[in-house]
């Protein structure tokens, strides 16, 4: 099999044995999160389960084709799947995915993925050296953080960190093969030792899978790390078409770095720009990136901190910081910081940044702080710091203070604080199962608030995100868009084959299209398009899809082109010849797999509701920008860039909205349970099966 390694890992933490799976037998679903899920099917037991902690749960972490070769921005992916932790009112099966060189390591070892399954009686981790399987006791290492954790690993498995040979050779480790590379190595820090719902896995300095609650799901298992070292091969299909596919998304698509068009710089347009997050290479910074990619959207300073992180984990303290500290060199070195904090105790940054605006609220109100309501002992009158920002983390991740109400959930504190108003105010920004805002309101940016709905955590899916980018910054600044409204919605509506190819009005977000059949159809292309390109073929989300792109004539993206188009590099690797719409439809048939684990975990369309404040309250202030400008088409039905600020949901209206969905995805409309006709299309009739078994196939009668 071109592209794959040719064997999954099964570690039983129980028994403290390894198998092999033979990935032959999971070949149909692709890699990443489609073989995560049907591997999951076959191996967890117990499929009601609501709480990621249970020793029954299965935690899959999966590599693609694709890893550890050169297709741009999906060569270094990893993809984590399985029952999650701190979602309400369920924590549903649930995935994360994370960069770097793990899964590369990961399929030059020869593993396709590895399956986690029971719970040791003792801290452990796991020494993977080629075939070579150990567990070892990690006693010594639970407490430790995750980059010390990774350190002594490194030290363990090869060379004196620091010294001129290390990691030159480790050959006595293997019958054959030398590697320059020291361990590729996932951990967990403080916590997800604590079991806190913020615990997740990290990798390297800043490669992590945060949401989800992942690193609790190894606290509760006992396992605290896996290296791996590898030093194997395996082919590609097609070599040279793998080559030409390359240097054209970097001839073609990508921003040339040595002669940059400066007016692509501004997010016009989501070329493959270098450098995303970071400012542009000097010599006190250089880009950094995972394997494979032409982009580098991370960095690594002079200074010393903050290495490689990027994104939300250097700003969920911004808005603090600003408060306390005025020049930039000041706000930059403490968020770079309060970054670091993040990483080492291998917490979930994204939930505090609106969570930290709520505590914040109620400490000003008076019910949280010393003696209050709330009891915390934190210095609040320090909110700013970073040393507020360190006791803060400390608190959250060990269980401390208020940490001991927030490790099981936000929501979960708030419910057992009496603070349900605040989900009605809007005090409290987390409109769905328990998740805060990404920043991008579901009253504005209709895609990601009802892709994440009617699925199972934060969408964090950018693949029409872009536009509000593009557009805002432009409005923001005062640039002119290259694109008028009509030319942008038919450049993207071309490219959203099968379900709405060349069908712009299902861009339009503006209120007499934000319920309608065409909406819910650019829903679906997201999810089942992100399903399979994205999180099993791996492309990157911040890369893919390229819609549109500044650096082409027409402005027309790599996604589905003939030249570098996500099928090209699929096809180029594995010997398939998969079109991008077929990818499409695999992505559906893992979406429906997933929502038959959701309904035996009790999902019922009933649960699918946001939070009040989004039907009870119209979206007036940003978290980015104080207006939301998305391409709307006028009573004349022209085309303009039009705020979509100012509105809130309608409840009767979005469950008319559902209704259209559930159809379209071929679900039972009154329960969103799948039927035995679909599932049976997608030759997994024995999940109708299961399902038909505890009465929860839709179209069967039901309590």
């Amino acid at each position: 099999m071109y592209g794959y390694a040719g064997k999954i890992l099964h570690l039983d933490m129980s028994s403290r044995k390894s198998a092999v799976i033979l990935t032959e037998h999971y070949r149909s679903w692709g890699g990443g999160h489609g073989m995560g899920s049907a591997l999951f099917w076959d191996f967890c037991k117990d499929k009601t389960i609501t709480d990621g902690r249970s020793p029954a749960n299965v935690v899959c972490i999966m590599t693609s084709p694709l890893c550890g070769t050169i297709v741009p921005s999906a060569g270094g992916r990893c993809e984590v799947v399985g029952v999650g932790v701190g979602l309400h009112p369920v924590s549903w099966f649930t995935r994360s995915n994370f960069g770097g060189r793990f899964s590369t390591t990961l399929k030059y070892a020869g593993w396709d993925g590895i399956v986690v399954t029971g719970k040791a009686d003792h801290p452990l981790w796991i020494d993977i050296r080629n075939d070579e399987v150990s567990f070892r006791d990690a006693r010594s290492l639970w407490g430790k953080d995750t980059w010390t954790t990774q350190q002594e690993i490194w030290r363990e498995v090869g060379a004196e960190q620091g010294t001129k040979k290390a990691w030159r050779e480790i050959r006595k480790h293997f019958d054959e093969g030398q590697t320059a590379d020291k361990p590729a190595v996932l951990a967990i820090g403080p916590a997800g030792e604590s079991l806190s719902c913020h615990g997740c896995l990290i990798h390297d300095a800043g490669n992590g899978a945060g949401q989800g609650g992942f690193g609790a799901v190894w606290g509760a298992k006992n396992l605290k790390a896996i290296s791996v070292t590898g030093t194997g091969l395996f082919s590609v299909a097609d070599p040279a078409a793998l080559l030409q596919a390359r240097f054209a998304t970097k001839e073609k698509y990508a921003t040339h770095t040595e002669n940059p068009d400066l007016r692509a710089w501004s997010f016009l347009a989501k070329p493959f720009r270098p450098v995303l997050f970071s400012a542009p290479p000097t010599k006190n910074r250089r880009p950094q990136a995972c394997q494979g990619c032409i982009t580098g959207c991370r960095a690594r300073y002079g200074v010393g901190y903050g290495n490689e992180s990027s994104c939300q984990e250097t700003s969920w303290y911004l808005s603090h910081v600003r408060r306390v500290f005025k020049t930039p060199a000041e706000i930059t070195e403490v968020n770079l910081k309060a970054a670091d904090i993040v990483q080492k105790y291998g917490f979930n940054s994204y939930p505090v940044m609106a969570g930290l605006h709520w505590l914040e609220h109620l400490h000003e109100e008076g019910i949280l702080g010393d003696g209050r309501a709330i009891p915390s002992s934190l210095p609040w009158e320090e909110l700013g710091t970073l040393d507020f920002a360190e006791k803060f983390i400390h608190a959250l991740a060990t269980r401390t203070d208020i940490g001991a109400d927030l490790a099981d959930g936000w929501l979960q504190a708030a419910l057992k604080w009496g603070r349900e108003e605040d989900l009605r105010t809007g005090a409290m920004h987390f409109p769905y199962w328990g998740s805060p805002e990404h920043g991008y309101d579901p009253r504005a940016e209709l895609e990601w608030g009802y892709g994440t709905i009617v699925g199972d955590r934060d969408l964090n899916s950018h693949c029409f995100n872009q536009i509000f980018w593009d557009v805002n910054i432009h409005f923001a600044f005062g640039m002119p868009m290259r694109l008028d409204a009509r030319e942008m919605v038919e450049t993207v509506a071309a490219k959203l084959s099968p379900y709405i190819k060349d069908r712009p009005e299902a861009l339009d977000f503006g209120n007499a299209n934000m319920y309608s059949e065409a909406v819910a159809q650019l829903v679906r292309w997201q999810l089942h398009y992100c399903r399979f390109w994205k999180q099993s073929a791996l492309f990157c989300d911040l890369r893919w899809p390229n819609l549109y792109n500044s650096n082409t004539p027409d402005f027309s993206g790599a996604t589905a082109s003939a030249d570098a188009g996500e099928q090209v590099f699929w096809n180029a690797v594995t010997g398939d010849r998969l079109s991008f719409e077929q990818g499409i439809e695999l992505g559906r048939r893992i979406w429906n797999l997933d929502n038959a684990i959701w309904v035996l975990q009790g999902r019922h369309r009933d649960m699918v509701r946001f939070a009040p404040y989004i039907y009870e309250n119209r979206f007036t202030k940003g978290e980015i920008l104080p207006f939301y400008f998305w391409p709307c088409r006028d009573k004349d039905g022209t085309w303009r860039y039009a705020d979509v600020m100012g509105r809130a949901i309608d409840f009767d209206k979005f469950e008319e909205w559902k209704t259209i969905f559930y159809r379209l995805e071929g679900w039972d409309t009154k329960t969103g349970w799948p039927l035995r006709n679909t599932l049976e299309k997608m030759e997994l009739d024995h999940v109708a099966d299961a399902l038909e078994a505890v009465g929860k196939l839709g179209g069967k009668p039901h309590e």
